[in-house]
């Protein structure tokens, strides 16, 4: 199980409380109240933060590591909707109580992140309406991009489009490797990103990496030149 503290209000903390989007905008005052009824948790690689299907009871915001959300169809299909990193808010509570997880999250490496229960959530929205301005700015920021890699399934070509989510990934989660930008994902997580089966991506991260484009590891691919990546077969 995650590990719980209540931790002293800093203006560390603070700071990094206003440079994330879900609190940007409010005053230092207001984030110095958020951040004295957060609790910080910490997760192992490969843990659940929360399961598909369960009511949603927490907001949280990733302070460090990285954490990958996924959808399980009814026949049991699985495929990646999106990542997220240090900054990000990984789930929001909604309106009605019953409100579910609409899917799941894990921990793609060791996490820390700041939490507050849904009650105290409630109560910060009905105070501060930026809050909920900000939470509607990036769920409409996770729209839009599930609308770009839906539009690019309908249009691009595979390699166009596996070049397309590794440079967005470079962007994402990626880590500065002494090799290039470091992407800390499996070649089934890509597959399941880019609507395309293992076998495929495996055959292209190959050829790429004969060309010197990649670096193809186990569970990772090191990106050598994203902005080369970036120009594979475009128009």
């Amino acid at each position: 199980m995650p590990t719980r503290a209540i931790l002293p209000i800093s203006s560390e903390r603070v700071a990094f409380l206003r440079s994330s989007l879900a609190f940007s905008g409010l005053p230092e005052s207001a984030c110095a109240l958020i951040g004295s009824v957060a609790v910080q948790r910490t997760f192992s690689r490969h843990e659940s933060l929360f399961i598909q299907g369960q009511n949603i009871r927490n907001l949280i915001l990733l302070q460090s590591g990285t954490v990958k959300h996924t959808q399980v169809s009814a026949d049991g299909g699985q495929v990646l909707l999106r990542v997220s990193r240090a900054g990000d808010v990984v789930g929001t509570p909604g309106d009605a109580p019953s409100c579910c997880h609409t899917c799941s999250a894990s921990a793609i490496e060791g996490c820390t992140a700041l939490t507050w229960d849904r009650e105290h959530i409630q109560s910060l929205l009905a105070t501060y309406p930026q809050l909920g301005l900000n939470l509607t700015s990036i769920l409409a920021k996770q729209i839009h991009e599930l609308e770009d890699r839906f539009r690019e399934v309908a249009t691009e070509k595979i390699t166009r489009r596996l070049a397309l989510i590794l440079v967005r990934l470079c962007n994402q989660i990626g880590k500065r490797s002494d090799n290039g930008v470091q992407i800390l994902l499996s070649r089934e997580e890509i597959a399941q990103m880019a609507g395309a089966t293992v076998f495929t991506v495996s055959r292209m991260l190959s050829r790429w990496s004969e060309k010197g484009l990649i670096v193809a590891r186990r569970e990772a691919v090191i990106v050598c030149d994203p902005g080369r990546l970036e120009r594979v077969d475009q128009n």
